[in-house]
């Protein structure tokens, strides 16, 4: 799980890296936000398990210049958190160890991960990814042994570029304690973070920074309505900060357990079972744009299975089942005139009498034959002329999906590949066609052997063949078909051999010539489905998709979608993490 989600918060930082729209960028950074407080909480898990010792943690969050760093310093009751006047000052996660050795904080490297562990007199702007780890000097009488981590704001300009620092110290937190003062306390960002995080189920605390005396009431007031309308869990203690000239604010002295009382509730127990429950309630919207890609990827598929299939059935109309195109069973009876021994040929075709009474298989060698009957071939026209025309359906259908769709960014990029494409797959096609055509003699030649056998059979019916003047006629047209002469569509209308197919058809050869060609027909139409329209057409526009560019497109496999909602589906005790 925790693979998953780093790929889609890597998919989700990619894509909007690369969009133009503002709005799309606000939203998949929020989603982006999230994800990163998933994975975070999943490592905080494997944290605990690894390592038996973990201190208790406290985040101190809030929105610019709401005084979380003088916070800190009122907590730890030191001055080591840096405070200033200018907004986005802390733009890094700073711990801060209250009465808790360095060297029992290893667990927080593992933690952070990539980020760098520094002293706090080495964090730069510059480099983000960083924290630090300070043992506080001073002696705390409001809080426990624990760390305490000084955040990052999440409204400013900058925000952005620091925000992973800010949820990683969230989901890292045991509390939370969210400093807001009278001015920025009704701030959309501030609730829209709280809301986010409440299934995270982390005690909170709440302080009311800057108030002048008096205030704190409507304040108190206000804010509680506002908690109640981001989340649904009861609404925590407010702490009331009040201002103080020249000094830092003080703590209430009837609040000085507060923070305290907030450790007695931290149950780690739950960790696996609030990791679950936090990707669950966000599962669905994290993987709508990817959803959104794999139902076009659908649609694009059966587009191309409905174009083939209506492609197939004009190859059906065209040609197969055309009584003037359909030239292969007419070539497999010239094959099969080859094979008899015809007497009384005129002196012209004396010198080829010996190659007609050889197997068809010796004809074969003669000259580039096959390559002059593939030249001339009806169908290998026609199919070139379906796929271009299956090809220009399927573009047609993506310009009208692109109108359709209001996002169809996913479209505009399949029209672009088609185009750019194009010219390759008639190409590869074209190839494939000649490849089954020569193949296809074969059966051809199958054919022809198996009507020479069964005419074995019929004495009469082959003596009268033979006897035949149209016969002598037919073998000639035969004879010229091999030597490049006629071309097939001239063998179809040749009137000797429309004799010829008469004659067998009203013969007693007729029921099994009938049968033959049946399924001559439909070995060919299997073969031109499969090794031209599957494995040719069919692959290759299925497999165009993923040519997409991938920093447009999150371009997750609905198999790595599938396992991935496999894990969180078979955890209902909670998630197996690891």
């Amino acid at each position: 799980m925790l693979d998953f989600i780093q790929l889609l918060k890597q998919r989700y930082q990619t894509v909007s890296s690369h969009t133009a729209s503002d709005a799309v960028k606000a939203v998949y950074q929020q989603r982006i936000d999230r994800q990163i407080l998933a994975e975070a909480s999943i490592r905080k898990a494997a944290m605990h398990k690894r390592f038996t010792f973990q201190p208790l943690q406290v985040a101190v969050v809030g929105p610019t210049q709401a005084g979380k760093s003088t916070l800190v310093n009122l907590l730890l009751n030191s001055s080591q958190a840096g405070v200033s006047p200018l907004a986005g000052f802390t733009v890094h996660a700073q711990g801060f160890c209250n009465a808790v050795k360095l060297e029992d904080c290893e667990s927080v490297q593992h933690f952070f991960g990539r980020f760098q562990q520094v002293r706090q007199d080495e964090l730069r702007k510059d480099r983000l990814e960083c924290y630090a780890l300070t043992e506080n000097i001073g002696a705390s009488d409001l809080l426990p042994e624990c760390l305490v981590w000084d955040t990052p704001d999440f409204d400013s300009i900058g925000a952005i570029g620091y925000s992973e620092a800010l949820m990683r110290s969230i989901a890292l937190a045991d509390i939370v304690i969210l400093v807001v003062s009278k001015e920025k306390y009704a701030d959309q960002s501030v609730w829209e973070l709280m809301g986010s995080i409440e299934t995270l189920r982390q005690p909170t605390l709440i302080c009311v920074n800057k108030l002048a005396e008096g205030s704190e009431h409507i304040v108190i007031r206000s804010l509680t309505e506002k908690w109640r309308q981001s989340r649904s869990d009861d609404c925590p203690t407010i702490v009331p900060l009040f201002y103080q000239k020249q000094t830092a604010p003080t703590w209430p002295e009837n609040e000085r357990s507060a923070v305290r009382k907030l450790f007695r509730q931290v149950n780690r127990r739950r960790n696996n079972e609030v990791v679950q429950e936090f990707l669950l309630k966000h599962w669905q919207e994290w993987l709508e744009p990817v959803r959104a890609e794999h139902m076009a990827l659908q649609e694009w598929r059966s587009l191309v299975d409905a174009s083939i299939k209506q492609s197939l059935t004009q190859y059906q109309n065209d040609y197969l089942n055309h009584p003037r195109y359909y030239e292969t069973f007419q070539s497999a009876l010239a094959k099969l005139l080859s094979l008899l021994e015809i007497p009384g040929f005129a002196r012209v075709l004396v010198g080829t009498r010996k190659a007609l009474t050889w197997p068809i298989r010796q004809v074969m060698k003669i000259g580039m034959k096959r390559s002059r009957i593939t030249d001339s071939s009806h169908e290998v026209a026609l199919l070139n002329h379906l796929a271009e025309h299956l090809l220009i359906r399927i573009m047609d259908a993506l310009l009208e999906k692109t109108e359709q769709n209001g996002d169809s960014a996913w479209w505009r990029g399949g029209i672009g590949l088609l185009r750019n494409r194009r010219y390759t797959l008639l190409a590869e096609f074209n190839d494939a066609v000649l490849r089954y055509h020569n193949d296809f003699q074969q059966e051809v030649e199958s054919a022809a052997f198996r009507l020479y056998a069964k005419l074995q059979e019929q004495p009469y019916v082959l003596n009268g063949l033979r006897a035949t003047r149209a016969t002598t006629d037919a073998a000639a047209v035969a004879i010229s078909l091999q030597a490049g002469g006629l071309g097939l569509h001239d063998l179809i209308i040749a009137p000797a051999m429309l004799s010829v197919t008469s004659f067998l058809t009203e013969s007693a050869m007729g029921s099994y010539l009938n049968k033959v060609e049946a399924e001559l027909k439909q070995r060919q139409l299997q073969i031109v489905r499969q090794k031209l329209y599957i494995e040719c057409l069919r692959e290759a526009l299925f497999k165009l998709p993923e040519q997409l560019s991938s920093d447009s497109y999150f371009n997750i496999t609905p198999e790595q979608l599938e396992q991935a909602e496999q894990q969180l589906k078979n955890k209902k005790h909670g998630l197996r993490l690891l």
